[in-house]
């Protein structure tokens, strides 16, 4: 076992994690129906009340050449979802012209804070915090954003804010540009073509993007094909670094 501090990992004490334990954890995480958390549990985790998500690992059982369910668990991990309020608010004056924020992405390796930078700059924007006031609508396939509990966010996203939680990310953002009239539309990680389609539909129709993706540097978006379009699509980049520690934010033109 061990716990991952910012970029240290801790061993802890104590003997190892036997598969009765971690079947007995999937249980508490499922509330004793794993049977509904199945949809989750086939992507390998499941996202907890308060936007914290538990993985999972072990034999996966195939039907039809997909993933069933997951059978003999061997490992979890747990990552904890952290409210870190004024997170953006230094850098959100810098992603804006004349005052308005401009269409932002978030780029940094896993770890290094990206969602939670997004959740507070979602925030920032809908309460006018450092920027114009705006309406958002967030894409939060995975709840992990906003959390929401019987329909209430359980992090604090801003009153300005339409969440739209479960759905997968590029039909939640045509979704939320047909239905609640955003000024802004916000996702977390860029994962495939779909997402990139919805985001360039919704550029289309003059809506502000907010979203994230998985990269060690700017050089990633010509790299990887799945990112070569969205300099054309964002206008400002947020790279995220850890000096001594700290998190920064550099913020660089994208067009």
């Amino acid at each position: 076992m061990t716990a991952v501090v910012g970029q240290e990992e801790i061993p802890l004490s104590g003997p190892p994690v036997a598969s009765g334990e971690l079947e007995q954890l999937l249980e508490l995480a499922s509330r004793a129906s794993v049977h509904a958390v199945l949809p989750q549990l086939r992507r390998g985790y499941l996202t907890l009340a308060g936007g914290h998500r538990l993985g999972l690992c072990g034999t996966a059982a195939l039907e039809d050449g997909e993933v069933r369910t997951l059978r003999r668990l061997s490992s979890a991990s747990l990552r904890v979802a952290r409210q870190i309020s004024g997170a953006a608010r230094s850098t959100a004056p810098r992603l804006c012209r004349n005052g308005i924020l401009e269409s932002t992405l978030i780029l940094a390796p896993p770890g290094l804070g990206k969602t939670t930078f997004l959740r507070d700059l979602i925030r920032c924007v809908s309460e006018g915090e450092g920027v114009f006031p705006l309406r958002v609508g967030l894409a939060d396939e995975r709840g992990e954003v906003a959390a929401l509990a019987q329909g209430i966010p359980q992090l604090a996203v801003g009153r300005r804010t339409d969440v739209l939680e479960g759905c997968p990310k590029a039909q939640g953002l045509l979704m939320l540009l047909r239905s609640m009239n955003p000024q802004v539309l916000a996702m977390d990680e860029i994962t495939s073509p779909e997402d990139v389609e919805a985001l360039k539909t919704a550029a289309g129709c003059g809506t502000i993007l907010l979203a994230t993706a998985h990269g060690g540097g700017r050089d990633d978006l010509q790299r990887r094909a799945l990112y070569r379009d969205l300099p054309e699509l964002f206008q400002k980049l947020v790279l995220i670094h850890t000096t001594a520690g700290r998190r920064t934010y550099q913020v660089e033109e994208l067009s």
